[in-house]
């Protein structure tokens, strides 16, 4: 879609025009003028899809000016950008159609919701739309990062599915150790750095490649890089990871700042990874309240009980009473197979593919896409792990 923008902020011109170039399909801010007067004495030959017009210069004669506009590109969606000085115009913009108007200084989020409803009512559709899934700690070493990687793996071999996942640990980030001996030439920094020329094939570009369909994202060696990252940079790069990966899995790590909170906003789906400890569920009871206070739905978080043991003092029904949340899934405590797979940078399902926590883990893969990896005697599942429909 190709958008006309009025302003006369060259500062404005640049953000709008890096945040539409990372829209798939793209907004192409492909003309500006200075002013409503500016746009009525210069006209395009090709009417715009859409016309920005900031107002924040603007004065009580632009009402009459932004009319004829509307008039004069009838079939355009007008979006007005506002600090709020000018209720006559904005009045005047309500009586002649327009529907979207967004505050100054721009909200990155704000801007893309509402091109989205844009592009939808002009029957633009996205390519794609991924589902964005987090997983985060209760306590340090209840092995999110254990779970996330593998479960991307796992995702991608057994479902078929197009994967990414993120490291947004601050600091000392090694998820692609868990799944790959690779060094990664890029990281989620180095990305942030260059954030104006992220598109689909240059995040691709970025990743260390686990499996065909999984690629990583890597956390910066350097804990000081990761100031680079800001949360507008996350809101960038998800909305592209939506439009290219059929998954995006955060693997948050434990800290709650502006990064991870941004990140989390934009989740279909949180997964507290905890054990059955006492420590683990006070500090998961901390964690939910936190989510609580931010408004998150209570259906969006599910529970993830690693290293599972039958049999124990606590049970899960205790689990649900004390933290009032589901228990989505649980991974049985399968040392060897999981110390092993951890020492050696290979994914569970590659190195021990018959043993309790892979199994687990392609069970995970059932719940979450809400389909059955067996179909068939001669499904995937059972080539995979080698046995029968009445084994399993």
């Amino acid at each position: 879609m190709k958008a006309l923008l009025i302003s006369r902020d060259t500062q404005l011109y640049a953000e709008i025009s890096s945040q539409g170039a990372a829209r798939v399909p793209p907004l192409n801010v492909a003309t500006t003028r200075d002013s409503l007067r500016d746009a009525l004495d210069r006209p395009l030959a090709d009417s715009p899809g859409m016309v920005i017009v900031d107002i924040s210069d603007a004065d009580t004669a632009d009402g009459d000016l932004l009319e004829r506009l509307t008039r004069h590109y009838a079939s355009a969606h007008f979006m007005l950008l506002t600090d709020n000085h000018h209720p006559d115009i904005l009045i005047r913009a309500m009586r002649v159609g327009v529907r979207e108007v967004l505050q100054l200084p721009l909200v990155h989020r704000a801007l893309h919701e509402a091109i989205d409803r844009i592009a939808a009512s002009a029957g633009v559709a996205s390519v794609h739309d991924g589902k964005v899934l987090a997983f985060i700690a209760c306590k340090g070493g209840s092995g999110a990062t254990f779970i996330s990687t593998n479960f991307g793996y796992a995702l991608a071999t057994l479902a078929d599915k197009k994967v990414l996942l993120i490291d947004l640990h601050r600091q000392f980030g090694d998820a692609t150790l868990y799944v790959s001996d690779q060094k990664p030439a890029m990281t989620l920094s180095d990305v942030c750095q260059q954030i104006a020329r992220i598109d689909g094939p240059f995040l691709e570009s970025c990743l260390v490649h686990v499996a065909p369909g999984f690629g990583v994202l890597a956390a910066a060696d350097d804990p000081s890089q990761s100031v680079e990252t800001k949360p507008e940079h996350i809101d960038i790069i998800l909305r592209v990871a939506r439009q290219h990966y059929d998954y995006i899995l955060l693997d948050v790590g434990r800290q709650i700042d502006a990064v991870s909170l941004r990140a989390l906003d934009t989740t279909d789906a949180i997964y507290p990874v905890l054990q059955l400890a006492l420590p683990d569920i006070r500090d998961a009871r901390r964690l939910l309240d936190i989510f609580r206070s931010l408004g998150y739905l209570t259906d969006h978080i599910r529970l993830i009980v690693n290293r599972y043991e039958k049999g124990g003092k606590l049970r899960l029904q205790d689990l649900h009473a004390a933290l009032g949340a589901e228990v989505l899934h649980t991974i049985p405590n399968d040392y060897i197979a999981v110390t092993d797979s951890v020492n050696q940078g290979i994914p569970v399902l590659q190195l021990a593919r018959g043993s309790p926590a892979a199994r687990s883990l392609a069970d995970l893969v059932e719940i979450v896409t809400a389909r059955r990896i067996i179909e068939t005697k001669s499904g995937l599942f059972d080539r995979l792990f080698g046995r029968s429909e009445v084994d399993y």
